[in-house]
């Protein structure tokens, strides 16, 4: 199985927000918790922001439900 590291950034600031341990092909729609490394961003309840404030994500227990307009993958 084909793996890659993932640099997620915010596009409103440019900051990165974690890497990611991706498995396979296709797009990222949801994040595992447990392939996230250097993870900086900001749980408010059952929503995850970046440090500028926006958006990134929702909680869905065992992944996070990205918001795609609001990132960047490299």
């Amino acid at each position: 199985m084909r793996r890659k590291t993932l640099c997620i950034q915010c596009n409103t600031c440019g900051s990165i927000l974690f890497r990611y341990i991706k498995i396979g092909k296709g797009h990222l729609i949801r994040c595992w918790k447990n392939r996230m490394i250097d993870n900086t961003l900001i749980q408010e309840k059952n929503e995850y922001y970046c440090p500028c404030g926006k958006l990134i994500g929702t909680d869905e227990k065992v992944w996070i439900k990205l918001k795609k307009q609001q990132i960047s993958i490299n």
